[in-house]
């Protein structure tokens, strides 16, 4: 018998997608789903971007440099440089979206049994990016009640290791939206110089910034050498379906490093680098319909989680995501009820179950994440089908805390 292997059989199941098979057997079935689950926008990719690729004259579609063309890692100097983030062209590397910027980082800073510590709830595939590197996560929790701030960093300090080698952190944040301030990123810059760690930032989210300043990792003084910075352009124009990233950082060892990586699986997107390339062109004020937008979602999704009873949303500070602790005996359980045994005027809701987003067992089993990517009348349809949900849902609980649902 042929055996799977182990690394394999680790890779956790994504929390966003796993439950596909069940919201295509609903939509067979009639039922229209509005998929919060996923962070999909539905804001137009720019048509310059994509007139960039139709109108290109290239006659071969060859590879491209390992690094990316350089006429785009140059473009995107002028691009970081708007943001108060000064680097070079050779110290940018494009990569297959901001998955394969994570994944290189990992191969490239960490060996197998290494630790890298991440404020939970988080990016759910960053397990699986450890897993495929054979590298473990230690989870360190942020708390609904204070709205998933930083955890105090004398948390962090209980948990490091001589194994211990890196922190992540994603800010703007995935999946709780909630935006680190300047002292927060302070307190992590003297951690990672005083232990000598890597800091993983993926900010793929900056240009959705609503209450309180971004603040790069690049920002910080004195950890030039310690940031390995992760982005892409999926969320920032709206085209997901591009899959180009970048991994920036100033430490020459590292990038030469994770060279070899890119080297080895060839090159990046050679279409998409041009839409890349082309977005930089856009003006300064594209930012402004959207984040306007995401704004107005945002309100309208909080007021009315907040508004259903026995439900707590705290305001999310960016990106596109909020988690919601809802009156339910388990997550995964109630988001498969929602597409498998629930409809309302021919309609439900598919939202993400949280414990994927936790690395500690028993956490997130009362919470939901929810991506406001969809317009503001879909919204209402949406939390119109939560709300009938949660007075049907035969699992429903009387509100409890976190503290008591780990116990």
């Amino acid at each position: 018998m042929l055996i799977i292997s182990n690394r394999g059989q680790q890779m956790p199941p994504s929390p966003i997608r796993k439950l596909v098979p069940y919201a295509e057997a609903a939509k067979k079935k009639g039922t229209k789903v509005y998929h919060l689950n996923i962070g999909q926008p539905d804001i137009e990719t720019p048509k310059a971007i994509m007139d960039a690729v139709r109108h290109t004259e290239m006659k071969v579609l060859e590879y491209s440099h390992s690094a990316g063309n350089e006429s785009y890692r140059r473009k995107l100097v002028q691009y970081y440089k708007k943001v108060g983030i000064s680097v070079t062209h050779e110290q940018i590397l494009i990569t297959t979206g901001g998955s394969e910027a994570i994944m290189f980082g990992f191969f490239t800073c960490l060996n197998p049994g290494d630790e890298v510590i991440i404020p939970e709830p988080f990016y759910a595939n960053y397990n699986g990016f450890a897993c495929a590197a054979g590298v473990n996560v230690v989870p360190i929790t942020s708390h609904i009640e204070t709205g998933f701030a930083l955890p105090p960093i004398a948390d962090f300090e209980k948990v490091i290791t001589p194994k211990t080698k890196a922190i992540i952190i994603c800010s703007p944040n995935n999946p709780t939206g909630y935006l680190y301030s300047r002292e927060e990123m302070e307190a992590l810059k003297d951690i990672c110089i005083k232990h000598n760690l890597y800091l993983f930032s993926d900010e793929a989210y900056r240009e959705f910034c609503y209450d309180g300043d971004y603040v790069s990792a690049m920002h910080l003084n004195g950890l030039e050498e310690h940031v390995v910075l992760m982005d892409t352009i999926s969320k920032r124009y709206s085209a997901c379906g591009a899959r180009i990233g970048a991994l920036v950082t100033k430490n020459k060892a590292v990038y030469d490093t994770a060279m070899k990586f890119a080297q080895a699986r060839l090159s990046p997107p050679g279409l998409a680098q041009i839409m890349g390339e082309a977005a930089i062109d856009l003006p300064d004020s594209y930012f402004d319909a959207p984040k306007k937008e995401y704004m107005a979602r945002r309100d309208l999704l909080v007021k009315r989680l907040n508004a259903m009873p026995g439900v707590y949303c705290p305001n999310p500070g960016g990106a596109f995501y909020a988690i919601a602790r809802l009156p339910i005996d388990d997550s995964d359980k109630f988001c498969q009820w929602l597409l498998e045994s629930f409809s309302y005027k021919d309609q439900t809701v598919m939202l993400a179950p949280a414990t994927g987003f936790y690395g500690t067992p028993g956490l997130g089993r009362n919470e939901v994440r929810l991506a406001y990517v969809l317009n503001l009348h879909s919204i209402n349809a949406a939390m119109d089908c939560l709300e009938k949900a949660l007075e049907q849902y035969p699992g429903r609980v009387k509100a409890v805390t976190e503290k008591e649902m780990i116990n």
